[in-house]
């Protein structure tokens, strides 16, 4: 799949997307790269570390979250998406569900959407990809997690998801899925979809895995968002053991050495 000027192999490869928020009040790096200078040392930081993709959000999707508007998010996230082209050579994804915002970001010069609402949100969004004809992620969520047959109805979702796309015109070719690990679940829940990644393999499609600090390893250690990067790394190599594509990380270079190291022991390094 090629993103941006490169060309991604995620049928054998694991790459890593560095995340960039550019909130006030992000769950886990609130305020810390909402100024352009700090924004643009941390992306040169990432990459060095190893980051494949940049992903950059404008509005926290932590639980909780104040909806920001569309001009609002619009003004945090191009600004940022245009310094980045501008003197890095790496793809950005950009994290919005928004029609809007995904247009403005496009336009700045963003490679790929990042939807956490699979298209479900905004019914503009799904024509604005699939006119730029550019990859999306596009993941599992649900307002409340109200389940009758959980696994069967994170597919039968997931599948509508997919539906939309293909309406919408959106290249077979250009679609990653997310299980949304932390969107719509509960602790249970999240647990055993990290159990049964393989499952999403059914669709056909790269699986990209987003945990990194999320509550159900806070949950399961006990610890605070700082503290939880073992517990991200042990489900960033679970991810590679059930195949995913590219794992969405906050730390980078110490998820690229476990990607390396797992990847070596499953005798797919190189």
């Amino acid at each position: 799949m090629k993103i941006g000027n490169r060309e991604f192999d995620l049928k054998n490869q694991t790459y890593i997307m560095g995340i960039l928020n550019v909130t006030p009040d992000s769950f886990s790096d609130g305020g810390r790269f909402n100024e352009m200078d700090k924004a643009l040392f941390h992306v040169e930081e990432m990459i060095r570390d190893g980051a494949a993709i940049i992903d950059v959000g404008g509005e926290s999707t932590r639980p909780g979250h104040a909806v920001v508007p569309d001009e609002e998010e619009i003004e945090r996230v191009t600004p940022v998406i245009e310094g980045i082209k501008s003197r890095f050579d790496i793809p950005v994804s950009l994290d919005t569900y928004k029609g809007n915002v995904a247009k403005a970001g496009i336009a700045a010069g963003a490679d790929m959407i990042n939807d956490i609402w699979g298209l479900k949100h905004d019914n503009l969004l799904a024509g604005i990809i699939a006119e730029s004809k550019m990859p999306c992620c596009l993941m599992h969520n649900r307002k409340e997690p109200d389940y009758n047959d959980y696994l069967k109805d994170v597919l039968t979702d997931l599948s509508e998801t997919v539906r939309l796309a293909e309406e919408a015109g959106i290249d077979d070719g250009k679609i990653i899925l997310d299980p949304g690990v932390g969107f719509g679940k509960t602790y249970e829940n999240n647990l055993e979809i990290l159990r049964c990644l393989e499952e999403l393999h059914a669709f056909g499609y790269p699986v990209l895995l987003g945990t990194s600090r999320k509550s159900v390893i806070g949950l399961t250690l006990n610890l605070p968002v700082e503290e939880r990067l073992e517990g991200t790394l042990v489900t960033t190599v679970f991810g590679v053991i059930k195949g995913c594509s590219i794992i969405r990380v906050h730390d980078v270079k110490e998820n690229v050495r476990a990607v390396r190291m797992a990847r070596a022991i499953l005798g797919k390094e190189g």
